[in-house]
């Protein structure tokens, strides 16, 4: 587990884009945190660092799923939060997301106990007084352990795990 404590939301962007160039098909990052949290701010910045740096990303509230080419794969972004049931995430296409592409999951927890995932990455976002600053704690799983041993910013981050 290593645990960042990013004054801004730039410094947020930046950590999403540094796990953007390490994640491969068939990876799964889950996103938590409360509302406000950063997760679709996260979001946008992975898929834009592997797509194109000026794209619209909207957030997938409404629509619960977004799909993005990019050149290693289809980025799935999901948005799980309206979810009734752990059962209607299958109208989504999530099958086809987990075997060929990179998979976003926002509200992962909405999934139930109807997935175990033994590779993949959770990334929990905590606001820190201010809309800016957030605490991001980054807990690897599986193939993602070995990829994160290396994994740091720069020195104008705190790093305290």
């Amino acid at each position: 587990m290593k645990t960042f404590l990013l004054p801004t939301l730039l410094k947020t962007q930046e950590i999403a884009q540094e796990l953007a160039r390490l994640s491969m098909p068939k990876d799964v990052i889950m996103l938590q945190g409360d509302l406000g949290a950063g997760k679709t701010e996260f979001a946008r910045a992975f898929i834009r660092e592997l797509t194109h740096h000026e794209m619209t990303v909207p957030s997938p509230t409404f629509t619960l799923v977004e799909i993005y080419e990019a050149t290693i794969g289809d980025i799935w972004h999901f948005d799980l939060y309206r979810l009734k049931a752990p059962s209607e995430v299958w109208d989504l296409g999530i099958e086809e997301a987990f075997a060929q592409g990179i998979t976003l999951l926002e509200w992962p927890e909405r999934l139930g106990k109807e997935f175990i995932f033994k590779n993949y990455l959770e990334v929990s976002l905590k606001l820190q007084g201010s809309d800016e600053a957030r605490e991001v704690i980054l807990t690897p799983y599986g193939t993602w352990e070995s990829r994160l041993e290396k994994f740091s910013l720069d020195a104008d981050n705190s790093d305290v795990t």
